[in-house]
């Protein structure tokens, strides 16, 4: 079974009343999980705070700054959508602790795979800036930990999430030692991931975006998820897999919704095995993005993890 990585202090960043990513969405997981019997000792680890060295292998040091001295502060706006308190800061540098925690975990052989239940969520903070509910970018920041520690040049990086991934498109456009993929409704917020993006010079090709209608059916989006997965991604021959699991797709999610149900997330988390599998000794870092349907995220995200072994 996957570990899962979780500490308090993510439910320390307060967003505010009203805001649909909220701490509630942990605290609800938390209790299905141990409802479920998932929530155990030996399956429960707690994260290490993330360095700053690590956090700026992927993020401009003066925006890593600008966070801390807004946070220090107290409560202020990042942008329209994206709140910062007291706590986002800290909450933010063990998020991005959480997937290094769990690639280490993963190397050490403790476990297989890992799912990193944290908050704030990632993908949208690009290099420069956070945005879209996100402040530092965890898959990111465990890619370039990964290559920095362990010496892996192929990494695979997997966003379900509905929103396009521009963040983490932004950090590799242009390296090809790093594969993003991502499945997202398309136009959608933010605005990028057409499928005319497809990277930059060394890295031209390494950009898969795969954009979709809200209505897309769902026996069409397997396909072409199955089509990439077993296409370029196979012949990538990735030494390490990073999920950006969003559940935001979920077919009643209140800001998202592409049509998928609970189940589904089973079925794609098992294509993602396999190819782990096949390519990495099963080595899976999942990092929670989006899911906004407080009382389904919890059965979507145990849906995930009944498929991570």
């Amino acid at each position: 079974m996957a570990i899962i990585i979780f500490d308090d202090v993510f439910l320390e960043h307060n967003t505010g009343n009203g805001h649909p990513e909220n701490a509630q969405r942990l605290l609800n997981t938390r209790e299905y999980l141990k409802s479920k019997g998932y929530w155990n000792d030996n399956n429960i680890q707690k994260p290490e705070k993330c360095s700053i060295e690590e956090i700026t292998s992927v993020h401009n040091k003066e925006y890593v700054k600008r966070i801390e001295l807004m946070c220090e502060k107290g409560s202020s706006m990042l942008d329209a959508d994206t709140r910062l308190s007291a706590k986002s800061y800290e909450a933010a540098i063990y998020a991005c602790g959480a997937a290094t925690t769990a690639v280490d975990k993963i190397m050490k052989k403790s476990c297989k795979s890992a799912f990193c239940l944290v908050r704030p969520p990632g993908h949208h903070a690009t290099p420069q800036t956070g945005m879209g509910f996100c402040l530092f970018n965890n898959a990111a920041i465990s890619a370039r930990y990964i290559q920095s520690k362990y010496k892996f040049d192929r990494i695979l990086i997997i966003d379900w999430d509905v929103h396009h991934g521009n963040g983490t498109q932004d950090a590799f456009y242009d390296d090809p030692s790093v594969l993003y993929f991502s499945m997202h409704r398309y136009p959608f917020y933010p605005g990028t991931g057409s499928k005319n993006e497809k990277g930059n010079g060394n890295g031209l090709n390494y950009t898969i975006n795969v954009p979709l209608d809200a209505y897309t059916e769902t026996d069409e989006y397997f396909a072409q998820f199955k089509e990439v997965i077993n296409g370029q991604a196979k012949e990538f021959n990735p030494q390490f897999i990073i999920i950006s699991a969003g559940f935001d797709a979920y077919i009643n999610d209140p800001i998202g919704g592409l049509g998928l149900e609970i189940k589904d997330f089973t079925n794609l988390t098992e294509i993602v095995v396999q190819l782990a599998e096949e390519c990495c000794e099963g080595r899976i870092v999942s990092c929670l993005e989006g899911g906004y349907h407080l009382a389904d995220l919890p059965k979507c995200i145990e849906a995930h993890l009944n498929a991570l072994s």
